[in-house]
């Protein structure tokens, strides 16, 4: 039996992979339901681990039950983004444990959700993010804003923290 929570350090190769596996997922979808590549596959915000997993990255004291990897959407005036959907996937590399839900995964448990939020292309995509969290319109903002958010995607800005506020690197 594998432990409830992993207290390894989760680096910036670790973030990388997730970011790997939400851009599989993406493309996944994208490719079963060309609906929803037409109205979104152009139109990523960011990518990132929210959480419990976030906050472990951010203080190194929670511990990682699983990963929750959030793609945030520049809203399509067609249609939202699906909100009820969620994918459950394998880290697929020991370094964290195994999920004990998971006996038949290799590693942790990597939850792929996605939100399509209303903004404009001028954006900026972390001030975006920020806006959904601080006004807690919803259960899902609500819930997010308890934890962490730390940027995935744009790689450039992989390991930003961005959520809970107030961090040197806030919006730059």
């Amino acid at each position: 039996m594998s432990a409830r929570r992993s207290y390894k350090e989760i680096a910036l190769k670790d973030l990388g992979r997730l970011a790997e596996i939400a851009r599989w997922d993406r493309e996944d979808l994208f490719r079963r339901i060309p609906r929803w590549g037409r109205l979104y596959a152009d139109r990523v915000l960011c990518v990132a681990l929210c959480q419990g997993a976030a906050l472990h990255y951010v203080t190194g004291q929670t511990g990682v039950k699983d990963f929750d990897v959030w793609t945030f959407y520049r809203a399509h005036p067609a249609a939202p983004f699906p909100a009820r959907r969620l994918r459950t996937v394998d880290f697929g590399d020991r370094k964290f444990g195994q999920s004990p839900d998971k006996p038949e995964f290799v590693g942790r448990r990597v939850d792929l959700i996605g939100r399509s939020l209303k903004c404009e292309p001028s954006d900026n995509p972390v001030r975006v993010v920020q806006a959904y969290l601080s006004e807690g319109r919803t259960r899902s903002a609500r819930c997010l804003a308890e934890k962490a958010v730390v940027l995935l995607v744009p790689p450039d800005r992989r390991g930003q923290i961005i959520w809970p506020m107030g961090n040197d690197s806030d919006a730059t």
